[in-house]
């Protein structure tokens, strides 16, 4: 592909990006900003708390070696 034609195409790219609207959800939107679903939070920082417990172990282990 030439330079010209890709030239063109990256333009061409460009604009359908600046230009394209697609359809928002504003129900969606409302809910993630109010933050209605905080059972996804806990979940996260569940699993973040397990992954210490498993490395709790190897910390008291190695910690004499800082």
């Amino acid at each position: 592909m030439g330079r010209g034609r890709q030239k063109a195409k990256a333009t061409r790219q460009a604009r359908e990006i600046k230009y394209f609207s697609p359809q928002t959800d504003y129900s969606a939107l409302q809910r993630e900003l109010r933050g209605t679903k905080p059972s996804s939070r806990a979940a996260d920082h569940e699993e973040s708390s397990d992954e210490e417990d498993d490395y709790s172990s190897y910390a008291e282990k190695y910690s004499d070696y800082d």
